[in-house]
């Protein structure tokens, strides 16, 4: 499978994960796990498998933890979906990896300053931040 058609799967897998998130207000285990499994096994394949798999890992666990002490502050469905995040932004490297890591809340926290001003909703969806800071971060590399 080639690069261009990797990056056509992963934009795709992202826009579905954020329309989801976006409609639903969750990230359900039937969208985030077999993508994550397809990027760990893609990285794997090109020999990038180490580090996806450390920034799996490392994601979710900084994922997991914000869940735990605020779970209403960060759902279920982000910590599974920091798996995919992390790996694919950990297989292009340390660098993609954090600017990804950091995007996202920095995102999320702006809108959510927008959507408090612009309407009465408290909360706004974390997955769409983490597909697109993930996609900026990956796409710096790859263009």
């Amino acid at each position: 499978m080639g690069a261009g058609t990797v990056g056509v799967c992963v934009l795709t897998w992202f826009a579905w994960l954020s329309w989801f998130d976006i409609r639903e207000r969750r990230l359900p285990n039937w969208l985030t796990v077999p993508g994550a499994l397809a990027i760990l096994m893609w990285a794997t394949a090109t020999g990038r498998g180490a580090p996806a798999l450390a920034g799996a890992v490392s994601l979710f666990a900084i994922y997991l933890a914000i869940h735990l002490v605020a779970p209403a502050a960060l759902g279920a469905g982000d910590v599974k979906l920091a798996i995919g995040i992390g790996a694919l932004t950990g297989a292009f490297g340390l660098d993609v990896w954090s600017l990804a890591a950091v995007t996202a809340p920095l995102v999320t926290a702006g809108m959510a300053v927008v959507v408090r001003i612009m309407s009465a909703e408290r909360t706004v969806p974390h997955g769409p931040s983490m597909c697109a800071a993930a996609a900026a971060a990956t796409a710096l590399v790859l263009l």
